[in-house]
């Protein structure tokens, strides 16, 4: 900071989050509350000044050398940070404070930190607005109202407990009634009030700055919102605790795998925000998994099996000890050579752990460690014949890895004591695994092998086909990637298995959409009917109109008054004779006469204008466009379920449950702003719902694919629509 300092402030209202952010970033400035001023201010030495509380907070933040990051890393973080600390003052409105905690509590579900992945002003600014409203922090504190909104509370204050406590002091004065008290500590936390405090416990046995994950989807699709949930867990946990993630291919079976999977994967995992130190492949340890294959055998921990896999199958859960359970070692190592080389005995032949045939939990029952496979590797070409198997593969990488906790879904769980019985007998460290729900939605296919199905057999475009629960499939229906991480986030890592509704997640997703997105217009082609205004402009004009009436961003549009106006035929049939009924975006006007064929279907209208009349006495409020030769073609594309059963068993045949009809197509015309369009973009057609650019405007004959997003409404299959 520039030379001496001194902070000026009224007693009654002291700016706790300058004080703060000067406390924590221990900068000298001499603080008098005594002053007459009325406003905050800064004196420096010089005779200069600044006022105002988020001006002096921005100057701590751009000035504090201690801290890096206090103000942002760059322009973008700085900008975000500006962002919070302008709407941080909203907590001081009575009537706005609760939506003010419900909007940080939603941002918090899927960050650490306000900005980037350190304390910055941005978190100064609204946690100093928390803590100087007194009780009516402290009583939502204590509910279970806002969980992540109080967590990232407790975590700050427990973390900078000693400069923070400078402000506790000034909140009675600002007239809270009574200073914000900490959170409650441990007996641990409460032996060194300066150390810093850990995050509510979600790791068993997890450390701060030492917790290492990774996540290891199997490169044998795309990334679907199961995985989504893993990964997103994973990179949580991460960042909750300064840890880290990796990224691991199992690639152990090479029948299954491609490289277009792992570039594919690698993009979603892009997609979903998540930062991984490195990425590593199952198969850079395949010398290793050997030797230690090798390694077990000799010490009488695996065999060599041969029997056939049904028989063996049926030992297992008969609980009946192999034939070759009692190989010798040079037996086992023979058969083991076999495999190594793929002959014809090899290829009847697979590697077991030795654990407990008699094992109530049948994973514990002599589980496979190697198979025989002379496929091509994606990756590694033919240089093997034999892969481990997961069971074999996966504790012992976590465990050379580094991994301190493995997360894998609850439908693992009789495998756990797999997991850590494989470990033990390898030798190596203990990883600990942590357990979460899998993902369950409704109408939904998760299983890899069946979704594969359905691009194999052509019913849908492919992996990124809106209809799929892929990452890159539900991104081009729509769905705004912060929509899915809230989603997941809201349920958190619950072992509790649901069967969730698609309505929750799309509702979120409109939560996110309706407020920034576009509004424009469009009128279905089929049976569209010509208004004719009969004092309508001789001369078509021109007006340009807020895309967004509520959110400025959204830009302008230009809008066409003519005499003769397109509205959609579904309209045109509920209007009567002299009805009043109001244009949007133009005002009121009397329909006179109602042309109808004569299967009594509306073919032409007219009317007059009536702009002075009121837009609360009109039953019907219209959509239109202009009948110019601007307008553009579209295709508005609906979509429904790939399946007709609510939840798609293991063993169901799902060509049984496939849904005939899962996508409509209807030609409409839109206005001419909408040539500018790009892949991507997502608008609001008025009165028609939410639609994302799928084909942006190439040429007049070539229609602009609009898909529709649902918006959380309860679901209308397409078929009883027709």
């Amino acid at each position: 900071m520039e030379g001496i300092i001194k902070l000026y402030f009224p007693p009654e209202t002291p700016p706790l989050s300058v004080i703060a952010a000067l406390s924590l970033s221990s900068s000298p400035v001499t603080i008098d509350s005594s002053s007459s001023t009325t406003v905050p201010t800064f004196v420096f030495s010089d005779g200069r000044k600044l006022t105002g509380t988020s001006v002096l907070l921005r100057y701590v933040g751009r000035s504090a050398k201690s801290l890096p990051g206090f103000y942002g890393h760059d322009a973008f973080q700085s900008s975000q940070i500006d962002e919070w600390v302008d709407y941080s003052p909203v907590f001081s409105s009575g009537s706005e404070f609760e939506n003010a905690c419900t909007r940080v509590d939603n941002y918090l579900q899927s960050a650490t930190f306000l900005v980037g992945h350190s304390l910055s002003i941005a978190d100064v600014a609204v946690w100093s607005a928390l803590a100087g409203s007194g009780p009516r922090w402290e009583s939502l504190r204590k509910s279970k109202k806002y969980q992540n909104l109080v967590r990232w509370f407790n975590s700050i204050s427990l973390e900078y407990a000693e400069p923070l406590s400078k402000v506790v002091a000034y909140t009675a004065k600002k007239g809270s009634g009574k200073p914000v008290s900490a959170p409650s500590r441990s007996k641990d936390q409460q032996q060194d009030v300066n150390d810093k405090g850990k995050p509510e416990v979600d790791l068993p046995g997890a450390e701060i700055g030492k917790v290492k994950l990774r996540f290891a989807p199997e490169p044998s699709g795309y990334l679907h919102i199961g995985h989504a949930k893993a990964a997103l867990l994973n990179k949580y946990f991460a960042e909750r605790y300064k840890g880290e993630v990796i990224i691991r291919f199992d690639d152990t079976n090479p029948a299954k795998e491609s490289n277009e999977f792992v570039e594919n994967l690698v993009k979603d995992i892009g997609t979903l925000g998540i930062k991984y130190e490195r990425v590593t492949y199952t198969s850079d340890y395949f010398p290793e998994l050997m030797s230690m294959a090798e390694k077990l055998m000799r010490e009488g921990k695996a065999y060599v099996d041969d029997t056939p896999r049904e028989q063996m199958q049926k030992e297992r859960m008969d609980g009946i000890d192999s034939k070759c359970r009692n190989h010798t070692v040079e037996e086992n190592l023979n058969l083991w050579k076999e495999m190594i080389a793929g002959s014809e005995r090899g290829l009847q032949c697979c590697v077991r752990g030795k654990l407990d045939m008699q094992d109530p939990n049948k994973a514990m029952r002599d589980p496979v460690y190697y198979r025989c496979n002379p496929m091509s590797h994606h990756r590694i070409g033919d240089k093997y014949k034999i892969y481990p198997t997961y069971d074999f593969a996966c504790p012992f990488v976590d465990s050379i890895e580094g991994i301190t906790h493995a997360l894998r879904s609850s439908e693992y769980h009789d495998r756990n004591a797999q997991y850590y019985k494989v470990l033990e007998d390898m030798g190596l460290r203990r990883v600990e695994i942590y357990e979460f729900s899998r993902l369950n939605l409704v109408y939904t296919l998760l299983s890899k092998r069946k979704l594969l199905w359905f691009v194999q057999q052509g019913l849908v475009g492919g992996w990124d086909d809106p209809r799929f629960p892929t990452v890159q499939g539900i991104v081009r229906r729509g769905l705004k990637i912060e929509a899915l991480i809230q989603f997941i986030l809201e349920q958190g890592a619950s072992k509790n298995l649901n069967l969730m509704e698609w309505d929750k997640l799309w509702t979120i997703n409109k939560k996110i959409v309706d407020p920034v997105c576009p509004r424009h217009t469009a009128v279905v082609e089929e049976r569209r009917v010509l208004l004719t205004l009969t004092d309508g402009p001789d001369e078509p004009f021109v007006r340009l109109i807020p895309k967004h009436k509520k959110f400025e961003g959204a830009g302008e549009k230009a809008t066409t008054f003519t005499k003769r106006i397109w509205i959609e035929g579904a309209d045109a049939s509920a209007i009567s004779a002299n009805e009043e009924v109001t244009l949007m975006d133009w005002g009121n006007a009397i329909v006179k006469e109602v042309t109808k064929d004569e299967e009594g279907r509306v073919t032409a209208l007219s009317g007059v204008l009536n702009l002075q009349g009121s837009v609360k006495t009109t039953k019907l409020k219209l959509t239109w466009l202009p009948e110019t030769n601007e307008l553009v073609k579209l295709t508005l594309t609906d979509f429904d379920y790939l399946i007709t059963k609510k939840k798609l068993e293991e063993d169901d045949e799902v060509a049984t449950f496939v849904n005939p009809y899962t996508k409509k197509e209807t030609l409409a015309l839109g206005d001419s702003n909408m040539r500018n369009l790009q892949r991507g973009d997502v608008i609001q057609l008025e009165r028609k719902g939410y639609y994302r650019c799928d084909v942006p405007y190439v040429k007049s004959s070539k229609p602009i694919v609009l898909f529709s997003i649902p918006d959380g409404r309860q679901h209308q299959p397409l078929a009883a629509a027709n």
